[in-house]
This record gives C-alpha cells, sequence and structure tokens, in this order.
C-alpha cells in the first residue's frame, strides 16, 4: 500500500495547529488544575493539596463579588438576546430572498456595527441613556448593546443558509395545495432548524461573555463577565479560578446539547427525506 509522502506544508501547518492549541488550552488548563487547590492553596503553583474546597466556597457569602446574581444576570440577557436574535435574523433572512427597495442599505446598515469598537458602542448607549434622563441596566441598554453585535452575526449566517436553500421544496409544498404558513411550517422551519440553533447558540455565547460593550451599559448591577474582572484585583483566593472552571464547563455543556439536538434534527430530516 502506496502512502503519500507529506510535504513541508503538512509540517509547517501542525506545528502552527499545535502553538495554537497550546495557547488557546494551555491557561485554561493552568485555571482548572489551581481551582483544586487545598483549602491553603494560592493562586499561583505549586499546589498545596488537592481538594474541592474552593467549588463548595462558591456558594457561600463572598467578602467581595457575588456571583449567584452576576451569573443570573448574564444568563436571562443572554437568553434574552438569542431569542430576539434568532427572531430578527429569521425574518431578515426571509425579506433579503427578495429585492426590495433600500435593502443595499439596510445590509450596511445592519453590520456597520462590527466594524465599530465595541467600547465606543458601549460609551455612545451609555451617553445616550444618561442623556435622555433613562438609566442604564443590563435589561435594557446593555440588551441593546449585545444585541448590536450579535444580530451582524446572525444576519449573515441567515443571508448564507437561505443562500443555499432551493426554492424547489416551497414551490412542490404549493403544489400540493399548502398554504404560505403551512409551507414554512413544514417545509422550511424543519431545514433551517439547525441553523437557528446555530444561530440562537452563538447569540447567547456572544452576549453570555460580552465584556465591552457591557461595560458602559450594565447600570448598577455587573453581568458575570464585569464581575469576574472587578474581582480580578480583589480576590486573593482560588475561588475565583473555581469560577472559572464552574462557567467553562457551563459554557462546553451549553455547546453539547445544542450540538444534541442539531445532530437529532438532522436525522429526522433525513429521515423524512
Amino acid at each position: 500500500m502506496n502512502h503519500e509522502k507529506r510535504g513541508l506544508e503538512f509540517y509547517l501547518l501542525a506545528i502552527f495547529f499545535a502553538v495554537f492549541v497550546l495557547f488557546l488550552y494551555g491557561p485554561l488548563s493552568a485555571v482548572l488544575i489551581l481551582s483544586f487547590q487545598g483549602p491553603d492553596g494560592g493562586l499561583t503553583f505549586p499546589m498545596n493539596g488537592v481538594s474541592t474546597h474552593w467549588f463548595f466556597n462558591l456558594f457561600e457569602k463572598q467578602a467581595v463579588g457575588d456571583f449567584g446574581a452576576s451569573f443570573r444576570r448574564s444568563f436571562s440577557l443572554g437568553l434574552m438576546v438569542m431569542a430576539v436574535t434568532v427572531t430578527v435574523s429569521l425574518l431578515a433572512g426571509l425579506a433579503f430572498r427578495r429585492r426590495f427597495r433600500g435593502s443595499t442599505v439596510l445590509f450596511y446598515a445592519t453590520v456597520a456595527s462590527l466594524v465599530v469598537p465595541s467600547i465606543i458602542v458601549s460609551l455612545g448607549i451609555g451617553v445616550v441613556f444618561q442623556e435622555g434622563g433613562l438609566k442604564p441596566a443590563w435589561y435594557s441598554s446593555a440588551f441593546g448593546a449585545h444585541l448590536t453585535w450579535t444580530l451582524p452575526f446572525g444576519v449573515l449566517i441567515m443571508f448564507a443558509v437561505f443562500n443555499r436553500f432551493s426554492p424547489a421544496y416551497e414551490e412542490a409544498a404549493r403544489d400540493l395545495g399548502a398554504s404560505a404558513w403551512q409551507t414554512f411550517r413544514h417545509v422550511v422551519l424543519p431545514m433551517i432548524a439547525p441553523s437557528l440553533i446555530g444561530v440562537g447558540l452563538f447569540g447567547f455565547t456572544l452576549s453570555y461573555d460580552e465584556f465591552a460593550r457591557t461595560l458602559m451599559t450594565s447600570g448598577t448591577y455587573n453581568t458575570l463577565p464585569l464581575e469576574i474582572y472587578g474581582m480580578t484585583t480583589n480576590v486573593t483566593t482560588p475561588v475565583l479560578y473555581a469560577l472559572g472552571t464552574v462557567t467553562t464547563l457551563f459554557s462546553f455543556t451549553i455547546i453539547l446539547i445544542a450540538l444534541g439536538i442539531m445532530t437529532m434534527l438532522s436525522r429526522r430530516q433525513a429521515k423524512i427525506n
């Protein structure tokens, strides 16, 4: 059996990928390991014993920081952003399947926020709220700031999905007597459902860990990224690492659940076809 000889390009790419993985997961691994420090352990190596003490300490009252409330705010905000991102992105994808007057201007206006520095967007929204006599809060000004970040990505994804979507399926449904709503409900929606889940997951993730666009818009109460940042200069125990480990595992769990749902929908659609 003959094997094709690998060229220099393969080994250069392999080295680049190894360095990328090292920079991506190296710091994460250090945080995960240090979160299992003993009760008398510090923030650096070497470890002083091994225990789950700091994970239990997470649920106790902290001298600095409020983990539980900030997590609930970030989670709620992420769900709100996810719902609006999925809905608006779907409607935009359907609308842009046909050309209409002003579509080009509307498209560029939608994606323009991607090229504006996040901190400028956060500062601008915060100033507008204050000048308008409105108090910035995570559920109002921060919610709007996050949408300026997630909506462009969601819209671009749905554009790509519908660009590859064949109208023949809809034509066949209409030929069989299906109404416009029935065609969308029973033909279009099941076929694009995995993409919608991806948009929702993307929107939730971007919102859940967004820092810059939340900095000037969250108001009195912090979201989890702001709380973690504020604690980096005050907390001197590995409880911060335990929080990082828990939130990372939570993120991976959300991703695995979404992948499971997408796989199930894909298999169901394959059986139907």
